[in-house]
């Protein structure tokens, strides 16, 4: 059994490098907005992103589907979460969450997650009607996580995602699959040293394709209507890769203050740079802040994404069922944009 942990690991490791990831590090700002399915960076759960992202080697539970599914490893035995995003608030855009986590044998957690963006109702408009009045249409974004995590020792942990990525509007759709791959290393005395590093949304390219694509004409001369296709040109998925460490303080039983940081190096993006801190009363209340630094965040004029930097959190749990471990929180998290008065999440949140 040993063998086969260390042949999984490896597993994991080289595939972190096998796939077409040359620009990983390239992290270059010209190559902006030439990926699609931006919506795989969008982090619809409240607790990880209060810290900024920063946590991708101290994750835990459920939310590691997004950050790093190595974490999910650590699932006692069921979890479940609901969460709603208030993305950019102002642009009537909002994002639902649904998530589960399954604990399967003694060291084997499965993960389901679901998430799903709403744009609301856009006037159809043509050439003819530029102004609508026509009727209306609801593009629909949806993004479906299928998770396996393991604990191969007291120390490592590693896990995969399968997402199936779905964007349609009433006559046009895209369809696609990634991977996501990551694992979670603790050490130290009391296990307060955490590192990890993930690989993110790798697969192939995306097509749109539908009746929205083609143009019915007539051939001069002729009477009947003749329909010509256009093709789309394929796009590619905004590939990740994080590296990112933590230390927890642990100043008594009651109070632990955790510190992490992360490296993000982008394929479509500028690269990143994030930190957090997470001050813990217990198990029942947990407050966070963090902060993600890229090239020209600082400045207006030269600022190329909607977040500033900022960001913050808390947490809310209490016990149900001490024997059993069940508890019951509530998360939220706000992230610093301009424009837009900021993204809101909240999330409730059920282990048992």
């Amino acid at each position: 059994m040993k063998s086969l942990h260390k042949y999984l690991i490896t597993g994991i490791l080289v595939s972190m490098f096998l796939f077409p990831v040359n620009d990983l590090f390239a992290g270059n700002k010209d190559r902006s907005g030439q990926a699609g399915a931006s919506e795989l960076l969008i982090n619809p759960w409240a607790r990880s992103s209060g810290w900024g992202g920063a946590n991708t080697s101290r994750i835990r539970g459920l939310e590691a589907m997004y950050g790093n599914v190595a974490g999910i490893a650590f699932t006692k035995s069921t979890e479940l979460i609901f969460s709603n995003t208030d993305w950019l608030k102002g642009s009537e855009i909002g994002v639902s969450s649904f998530g589960l986590t399954q604990r399967i044998g003694e060291t084997g957690v499965f993960g389901l997650s679901i998430m799903s963006m709403k744009f609301g109702d856009i006037p159809i408009t043509t050439v003819d009607l530029p102004a609508g009045g026509i009727g209306t249409f609801a593009p629909s974004y949806m993004n479906l996580g299928l998770s396996y995590a393991k604990a191969f020792s007291n120390s490592i942990y590693g896990g995969f995602t399968l997402k199936i990525i779905s964007e349609s509007i009433a006559d046009v759709s895209a369809q696609g699959i990634a991977i996501d791959a990551g694992i979670q290393y603790v050490t130290g005395e009391m296990e307060n040293i955490t590192f990890g590093i993930t690989l993110k949304n790798i697969g192939p390219t995306m097509q749109f394709s539908g009746d929205g694509l083609s143009i019915r004409s007539f051939l001069p001369g002729q009477e009947s209507q003749f329909t010509v296709e256009q093709r789309s040109a394929d796009f590619e998925l905004p590939s990740q890769l994080i590296i990112g460490a933590a230390y927890d303080f642990l100043i008594s039983e009651n109070h632990t203050i955790t510190l992490a940081g992360n490296f993000t190096s982008n394929s479509f993006l500028k690269d990143q740079f994030s930190g957090g801190l997470e001050y813990a009363l217990r198990n029942y209340l947990m407050v966070r802040a963090g902060y993600t630094y890229e090239e020209g965040i600082t400045k207006k004029g030269d600022r190329t994404t909607a977040y500033t930097g900022p960001s913050a959190g808390i947490t809310v749990q209490v016990p149900l069922n001490k024997e059993k471990g069940s508890v019951f929180g509530v998360d939220y998290s706000y992230r610093d944009t301009d424009p837009w008065a900021g993204t809101h999440s909240i999330s409730a949140r059920l282990t048992f």
